[in-house]
């Protein structure tokens, strides 16, 4: 009896059609990557590039991570020379788990590894000197203390609770000041427990409220998105600035 012959091109179309979609694929993700970072160095202003960085990097490389990894089990696929019911299933099978092992890793990486670069680039750009456009020199940071006298009362007060942390960058020669605002608690900190990046503040409680001639406490509790570790940590309050209006002085 003699063998059937096999057409070696019979599935030609389908080999193209996945091979077309995997350099799709790869193309709009490295697309994603390059934009992105494009985007980034054509940003101005080191607050402008961090606060892109802080709401955009870790999502557009997670989002172009999966367009390559479906790019690839395309590419896995198109070399079909026998297309069977139990071809397909293993097939399919074998690339979606291999697909989904490869996300799973890079999520964690994502999630767990990366943010520690992230912040020390973060914090670069928080600190890079400010050029006052008054004179084109540097500014000085100011301290905690010598900040207030630059800030309104609100601005103080969401300091204070730990909401918002600002940077005032003042030009001393000519008196210009630039104001910059910061989440104050948003961002999570090393673990003590597991070392990773994951550990945020989820809750705060004002245990004694400030007064204008007492400091108060704030509690802070801590929770860790990886290991589970929880702490607490107590925060003094800075004293109220806050005028009474009875004691306002009168104008004449």
């Amino acid at each position: 009896m003699e063998e059937p012959v096999i057409d070696p091109h019979k599935y030609d179309a389908w080999n193209n059609l996945a091979l077309n979609l995997a350099l799709v694929c790869w193309a709009v993700g490295l697309l994603v990557i390059l934009g992105y970072f494009v985007k980034l160095s054509t940003t101005g202003g080191s607050k402008n590039k961090y606060d892109f960085i802080n709401r955009y990097e870790i999502n557009l490389l997670w989002i172009a991570s999966i367009i390559l990894i479906v790019g690839g089990t395309f590419f896995v696929n198109a070399n079909v020379t026998e297309l069977t019911t139990l071809w397909i299933f293993v097939r399919v099978f074998t690339t979606t788990m291999a697909g989904f092992f490869i996300g799973v890793i890079i999520k964690n990486l994502l999630k767990f590894y990366y943010p520690f670069f992230i912040e020390r680039r973060l914090k670069v750009l928080r600190y890079k000197p400010r050029i006052s456009p008054k004179t084109g020199k540097p500014m000085k940071l100011l301290s905690e203390e010598e900040e207030d006298a630059h800030m309104d009362e609100g601005m103080i007060e969401e300091e204070n609770v730990f909401s918002v942390d600002y940077d005032v960058w003042l030009d001393e020669e000519s008196g210009y000041k630039q104001i910059e605002k910061y989440a104050g608690h948003l961002h999570a900190i090393q673990c003590p427990e597991c070392n990773y990046q994951t550990f945020k503040v989820t809750r705060e409680e004002v245990i004694k409220a400030p007064s204008s001639i007492e400091e108060g406490e704030l509690m802070k509790h801590y929770v860790c998105s990886y290991c589970g570790y929880k702490a607490r940590k107590t925060v003094t309050l800075k004293v109220s600035t806050k005028m009474d209006e009875t004691s306002a002085p009168a104008t004449a």
